[in-house]
């Protein structure tokens, strides 16, 4: 058969040209001129309009993202479910294959000929192999649960047995992900036997520290610029050289200070550079702060990894960390040096920067280690912050609004609380996910565990940069592409307490906040009966 097709010569005029077509094949060769004319048609255009074509582009790109995320979504839930219709039919076939070995050994006693006993063999290890890829297969998926399917020393399906009474199988529990040990065990708080899962009381509700020798180093750090505090470190240091006979390091402000009022103070010591600061660990064995909260902040942010006990004197105006008086401190020292005491883990956050230009994600700026928070706002700019918000590579929210905090729960009666987060215990393992000023009213905050990773993006179609802040210092500009990465840093800070920690957490609620402080309703007399 023959084609009729219009095309254009060099001089503008249609002419009709046929193009042969038999078995269903056609002659392409017309149409790959015609993709020719084209390009070169294109070629000699001008592209006009350039950023408003970018900024069309960049929305249709991020509109294409959410769509292949809820794409994916969909499908692995799909592949979810398929799994588990293919398991239970799996389990279903094994049910009715021990069926029928069971009619086939209770009919006579015996098989009669040689091919029914090599059936019903057969038909036994099938069954016996499904059940078993079974249980290997929820041990790979799922990495918590190990099935112990046993009876009489051999595999058998639990939902069908010769007393017709379905018996519970056993299990183990293991952590990590895919059943891989990650050091993160709680085997002492969770317990199993039969199938039963518990929660088990721990063995003390407070943590103690006992000196296994007498404590020879102390640290002291002062809140700078305050007369009373400066009086206080003067005579604390007097007291712990000639009554403890204890080493005595501060800061080198510090020194110089004590020094100018008398030379008597040469005997405290001191660091010269940032080197012998990272391995002051090494040598402290107890710190002392002489100041508000901001003063332990401080403390913890000398020490990037491991952090000797802290003894928090309160001599500042704000006072959730500081639950020690300075004026009996000879009283609380005594007891503390002896020991032992109880103390209070504060859990601290560690971050890392990662820039768009980065390789890889081992080209990264940090850590940071915060003890209360690291805030993620809009700064100087009048747009409101874009932050997509990941938890365990889980998609979690996108946060329009003012910015975001990520908290530790010594933090939580900080600006996580300013911002509508809740108070929480410090000792409990987790990390405060509050939105700054969000722009809905639905944007709740939340308290994820103590192991997850946090990612927080900005995203290319942002409008402006955003600024990440740690603990108040360390300010950091975010442009788009740019991500921060929080978990829980591995090294918490041990804070002495007066009493234990929940008498002291309770108190420092009800004495600083004023927290559910009202006016007691009045009793005129008995009611009536």
């Amino acid at each position: 058969m023959y084609r009729s097709e219009l095309t254009s010569n060099s001089n503008g005029n249609s002419s009709v040209s046929s193009s042969y077509i038999e078995n269903g094949y056609m002659d392409t060769s017309p149409l790959m001129d015609s993709e020719k004319v084209v390009k070169e048609f294109l070629q000699q255009q001008t592209v006009k309009g350039v950023d408003g074509h970018l900024i069309e582009f960049s929305e249709a790109l991020s509109t294409v993202a959410k769509a292949l995320r809820q794409v994916a979504e969909g499908r692995a839930s799909a592949q979810a479910e398929a799994a588990e219709w293919k398991r239970k039919y799996e389990l279903e076939r094994a049910r009715n294959l021990w069926k029928e070995h069971e009619e086939l050994s209770s009919g006579d006693g015996h098989c009669d000929t040689k091919s029914e006993k090599a059936g019903s063999i057969s038909s036994q290890n099938e069954m016996r192999n499904l059940i078993n890829d079974q249980s290997e297969r929820c041990c790979e998926k799922h990495g918590i649960g190990s099935l112990e399917v046993l009876k009489d020393g051999m595999a058998y399906n639990p939902m069908v047995v010769h007393n017709k009474i379905a018996k519970k199988v056993s299990f183990k529990l293991q952590w990590g992900c895919n059943g891989k040990k990650n050091g993160q065990l709680k085997h002492d708080i969770v317990s199993f036997e039969r199938g039963n899962i518990t929660t088990e009381e721990r063995s003390s509700k407070q943590i103690f520290l006992k000196w296994e020798s007498h404590p020879q180093t102390l640290l002291i750090l002062t809140k700078p610029n305050s007369t009373s505090v400066r009086v206080v470190c003067a005579e604390m240091a007097r007291w712990l050289n000639d009554q403890k006979k204890i080493n005595v390091y501060v800061e080198p402000r510090v020194r110089t200070e004590l020094l100018s009022e008398s030379s008597y103070f040469d005997f405290v010591q001191t660091w010269k550079d940032d080197e012998e600061v990272l391995l002051l660990h090494t040598k402290v064995d107890l710190v002392i702060t002489l100041g508000g909260d901001g003063t332990v902040l401080w403390a913890a942010s000398m020490f990037k990894g491991p952090v000797p006990p802290v003894v928090p004197f309160s001599l500042g105006s704000l006072g959730f960390m500081t639950p020690f008086q300075s004026e009996h401190y000879r009283e609380y020292l005594d007891a503390i040096l002896k020991g032992p005491i109880s103390i209070t883990l504060r859990h601290r956050l560690q971050c890392y920067i990662i820039r768009d230009s980065a390789k890889d994600e081992l080209e990264k700026e940090g850590p940071f280690i915060v003890l209360n928070e690291v805030t993620i706002d809009r700064g100087i700019s009048s747009f409101l912050t874009n932050l997509e918000c990941y938890c365990d590579n889980s998609f979690v929210t996108s946060v329009q609004g003012d910015g975001l905090i990520l908290s530790t729960t010594s933090g939580s009666t900080a600006y996580s609380l300013a911002a509508g987060g809740s108070m929480v215990h410090p000792q409990v393992p987790g990390i405060l996910f509050t939105p700054i000023c969000p722009h809905s009213l639905s944007f709740r905050p939340l308290i994820l565990p103590e192991y997850a990773i946090l990612r927080v993006q900005v995203p290319f179609n942002s409008r402006g940069h955003t600024w990440a802040s740690f603990d108040g210092k360390d300010r950091k500009q975010l442009a788009p592409g740019d991500a921060l990465v929080c978990s829980m840093a591995p090294w918490p800070v041990p804070t002495a307490c007066q009493l234990d920690s929940t008498s002291d957490f309770l108190h420092s609620i009800h004495d600083g906040l004023h927290w559910n402080l009202r006016k007691t309703q009045s009793f005129d007399g008995p009611l009536d009966s």
